[in-house]
């Protein structure tokens, strides 16, 4: 079952003589509980792309749908509560609220929406995370690693469709980013998390089932690293069968061609600020 689908996305900056392509007319479509990483040289259109396919930016063109919802045919109210519940998004820098505690910052998606936290699920998250122990540390006093930690966290509290990463990596040392990428692959297979991850290192962006390389803002290869586990309509026990799987392959690689006091008000604009502070890349 296909999780995302965009076609002809496009992105254009400027106008006139001073007009960026930064994107141009993308179309692929990613399944669910696929881990997929994005590869290509700085100014490529990889953050533009991830932007995108999170509702952080709108498209001059096409259309990205996430579990069969046109993220652009919604309003901002509308997109932003989507965004909130359906989609993690966890970058370089973390955007970790500074005066929240690591627990505090986890939830921080239900707190604006005036939801009942499930405290199972943030025991859970935390555990898994290896941050029981830092459940009450503000940011400050956490390692890069264990801050990065906490985005993950963040991002997957909701069980969202799409957990989509921007260089998660690109703010660690090579132990702590060999740890971020051992958590992303692990939620993959342990939640079924469909994972897109961006990187400009290929030994990381072997760890992802399937590799999309871009250029000048056209994706120039779709290639399978490993079979995906998966879950289809077809096989309900979850996981394709091998030669549905294998058609899946084919069918990709013949459509891409080759070529303090804190209020939630104040939570609420400072998130709103760090989803637009990312530059395109």
């Amino acid at each position: 079952m296909d999780i995302l689908k965009c076609s002809n996305l496009t992105r254009i900056y400027g106008t006139g003589g001073g007009k960026t392509v930064a994107l141009n007319h993308v179309r692929f479509s990613v399944q669910k509980g696929e881990f997929v990483a994005i590869v290509g040289p700085s100014g490529s259109g990889k953050s533009t792309l991830l932007h995108l396919l999170g509702g952080v930016d709108r498209p001059s063109e096409g259309t990205v749908e996430v579990g069969g919802t046109d993220l652009y045919t919604l309003d901002e109210d509308k997109l932003a509560i989507f965004r909130r519940r359906h989609i993690g998004l966890v970058y370089q820098f973390y955007n970790l609220i500074p005066v929240l505690t690591a627990e505090e910052n986890i939830v921080l998606p239900f707190l604006l929406d005036s939801r009942k936290v499930d405290t199972e699920r943030l025991n859970e998250i935390l555990s898994y995370l290896h941050l029981e122990d830092r459940r009450m540390y503000l940011p400050s006093q956490l390692s890069g690693g264990q801050q990065q930690r906490v985005s993950i966290g963040r991002a997957l509290f909701t069980h969202p469709s799409l957990l989509l990463c921007d260089e998660p990596t690109g703010n660690l040392d090579r132990k702590n980013s060999e740890e971020i990428v051992s958590l992303l692959k692990e939620s993959n297979r342990r939640f079924d998390q469909t994972v897109i991850l961006i990187t400009h290192d290929e030994r990381i962006a072997l760890q992802a089932d399937r590799m999309l390389y871009m250029e000048d803002g056209q994706i120039l290869r779709d290639e399978m690293i490993r079979q995906p586990c998966v879950h289809s309509s077809e096989d309900p026990a979850g996981g394709l069968s091998g030669v549905r799987a294998a058609s899946v392959a084919a069918e990709r690689s013949a459509k891409v061609p080759v070529g303090q006091n804190f209020s939630m008000s104040d939570a609420q604009g400072v998130c709103a600020g760090l989803q637009n502070q990312e530059g395109g890349a």
